[in-house]
């Protein structure tokens, strides 16, 4: 089957990219085969000068939700419990994540990498999607994390380990169910919290991410660790883990140790950015809450600062499903990147492009729009390097074979609101 994508303008995803005006992409069989001057040709979808960027890819997702503010707090140790309980209730969790991931595919999102769920769900979607069975975005799945008792998410997206033999055992199990990574969650975390100050509070010790990351690489799982304050930082990265989720505040001598241990900085703005800036009225935060979000969302930025100069590995995600962050809004991540840490807008178009395809060992498959990749990319109005938002209601999503025209989401009105509000205050 033979496509051709007419009168396009090409950010192509690459570290060096230049505007490439007026271009036409021929696909066959769901591979960009050539790229060149645009001419008339019949049958052709023509885009009347519409940008075409690289399909954006996810680092971090959790699929059990759609991030809709909630009129209240709800227990989700005893929300998950109950939807794995048995094979009926597991099944309409299934509909739930794959409601999620399919949301990030008709948002332009054509890779995600899900970091802690339920179960094997996220793992089960995987291959089905693979398979062709369903559709969907490429998923990179960790399933269940791995924790301590009351540790980070414990009971919910994570289990919490209580021996030597309970984390292996653990970690075996995973790779049996065929896991793509390891997560582990090595601190407290932003909503776990009980005082202000500790969102980033030693869960795991040294010995135990140790040991983690030591059975992870022999069996050939990455690992990718929740950290949320600096010595927590230090510990996943001097005892062997591969990604840092979020990050906080580092000294030099850390952030070289990103170098030393060749590791990469997985930066989530999206998450904390509501608690700390939206009413608590709309949140139902705590002022501790939103205190910690505050320190939180400096200290990712202060990470993200020095590992970009540094020239470390840096990666982006939007920690869906954290209240007000949906599986909708990639395109805010590389915005808040983009105004808060000072990088360009190519260059946060590229992390969340090709750069995260290099994370995840795929860039000579996808993360680019170049001749012999898989075509994933998404057709916009405007031009994105003016504003991601030109990103928010894609024209087109192609993802191979499937093609998405003005593809529409359930979204939430309230979250649009006050997320556009907050955007305001961020110029």
């Amino acid at each position: 089957m033979k496509k051709v994508y007419n009168h396009v303008n090409i950010y192509d995803g690459t570290e060096e990219m230049v505007l490439q005006k007026d271009k036409m992409v021929i696909v066959e069989d769901g591979i960009i085969t050539e790229i060149r001057d645009a001419e008339e040709v019949s049958g052709s979808y023509d885009a009347k000068g519409a940008y075409l960027i690289p399909g954006l890819i996810n680092m971090h997702v959790h699929t059990p939700g759609n991030g809709f503010p909630k009129k209240k707090a709800t227990d989700q140790r005893k929300l998950a419990k109950l939807v794995m309980s048995n094979a009926l209730t597991r099944k309409i969790a299934e509909k739930i994540c794959y409601s999620a991931v399919k949301t990030e595919l008709l948002s332009g999102t054509t890779t995600i990498r899900c970091v802690g769920g339920l179960g094997h769900i996220d793992s089960l979607l995987r291959d089905k999607i693979a398979s062709g069975k369903l559709a969907g975005p490429r998923i990179f799945a960790c399933d269940q994390a791995l924790t301590v008792p009351h540790g980070h998410m414990e009971g919910s997206v994570a289990y919490g380990a209580q021996s030597k033999e309970d984390f292996l055992h653990f970690i075996e199990e995973n790779k049996k169910a065929g896991v793509d990574a390891l997560k582990i969650m090595i601190t407290g975390g932003v909503l776990d919290a009980k005082k202000r100050g500790e969102p980033g509070e030693m869960k795991m010790t040294p010995e135990q991410v140790k040991l983690c990351c030591d059975k992870a690489h022999e069996l050939g799982l990455r690992v990718a660790a929740h950290v949320e304050s600096p010595e927590g930082v230090k510990v996943a990265l001097e005892n062997g883990v591969d990604f840092i989720e979020h990050g906080s505040y580092m000294d030099e001598e850390t952030a070289d140790l990103f170098l030393k241990k060749d590791a990469a900085l997985i930066v989530t703005l999206s998450p904390a950015i509501p608690i700390a800036r939206i009413s608590t009225d709309l949140t139902h935060m705590n002022d501790d809450a939103v205190y910690n979000s505050e320190v939180l969302l400096e200290g990712i930025i202060d990470a993200a600062k020095k590992c970009l100069r540094k020239g470390v590995k840096v990666g982006l995600g939007t920690d869906t499903v954290c209240p007000f962050i949906t599986h909708y809004d990639m395109w805010r991540e590389l915005e808040y990147f983009h105004r808060l840490t000072g990088a360009s807008r190519k260059d946060a178009l590229y992390r969340a492009t090709l750069g995260n395809a290099s994370l995840l060992g795929i860039s000579d498959k996808t993360g680019s729009i170049e001749e012999g990749k898989v075509a994933e990319f998404i057709l916009v109005k405007e031009n994105p390097m003016e504003g991601f938002s030109a990103v928010r209601n894609p024209l087109l999503v192609v993802k191979g074979r499937e093609e998405y025209d003005h593809p529409s989401v359930k979204k939430s009105e309230l979250a649009e609101r006050e997320l556009d509000a907050v955007m305001e205050t961020l110029k």
